[in-house]
């Protein structure tokens, strides 16, 4: 096992399952200690924790509203009493409610853009103060490539998933002084269960290298945006998509 991320810290926001699992494990095989965090599910997200712990890492598992500042915050206070530093933050916390935009509600776009958009404020602003001591520290905002194709009844979600990109790159300007860097990555379609018994072969129409992708790909891709082979790379969006296009 590599361990480029020895001896850091790394909170993962919706990391009980599928892609967020994924890089938390990715992460801990890199040597990092890691937060995980379920918006309320307990168990996974201490099974995820112990599976971290059983790769040699320290781990706790958090549950909390990323779209609750308070939450946010206590999680991050937990993360520095309990190991002593923090060093990443992975937003891949996410909703995706499918709604007509005439039927679209203000309880709707409340509650998406408060996951998506306002959760990568919160827990930005939860971590930034101990990254700037430290001078270090690296975020990603996990994106999603249904943003840039647009999609009918994704509006709301592609509106706050493209705001990410303005943060993102707002972010890594004003921050790069303090030696700290932000980016995002944009998943395409990704198998999150392999192991689940699907109707006929995938869609993999448009996808040049002509299957799924998989959560490791974009645990990967997360890795390498976040280590130091990646140092001088700040402000940018990195697209885990099998090579698929956007008009």
């Amino acid at each position: 096992m590599d361990q480029q991320l020895a001896g850091k810290v790394a909170i993962v926001t919706g990391s009980g399952r599928n892609i967020g699992r994924a890089i938390a494990l990715r992460y801990a095989r890199a040597g990092a200690d890691v937060v995980v965090n379920s918006r309320s599910n307990r168990g996974e997200a201490e099974a995820v924790a112990a599976e971290v712990r059983s790769l040699g890492q320290r781990a706790i598992s958090v549950v909390a509203d990323v779209a609750d500042r308070e939450a946010v915050g206590a999680m991050a206070v937990r993360a520095r009493d309990e190991l002593g530093r923090i060093d990443i933050l992975v937003n891949a916390a996410a909703v995706r409610p499918h709604t007509p935009f005439l039927e679209l509600t203000q309880e709707v776009w409340t509650s998406v853009r408060g996951v998506i958009l306002d959760a990568a404020i919160s827990t930005a602003q939860s971590v930034l103060p101990t990254m700037v001591a430290q001078r270090s520290g690296a975020v990603l905002f996990v994106v999603g490539d249904g943003a840039w194709r647009g999609g009918a009844e994704r509006g709301h979600i592609g509106a706050a998933k493209m705001a990410l990109i303005g943060l993102c790159r707002s972010l890594a300007s004003e921050f790069a002084p303090h030696g700290i860097r932000f980016n995002t990555v944009s998943p395409g379609q990704i198998d999150t269960d392999p192991s689940a018994s699907h109707a006929g072969a995938p869609d993999v129409d448009g996808i040049p290298l002509g299957r799924l992708g998989a959560v490791d790909d974009v645990a990967n891709a997360c890795l390498f945006l976040v280590g130091p082979e990646s140092a001088w790379i700040t402000g940018q969006t990195l697209h885990v998509n099998g090579g698929q296009r956007f008009h």
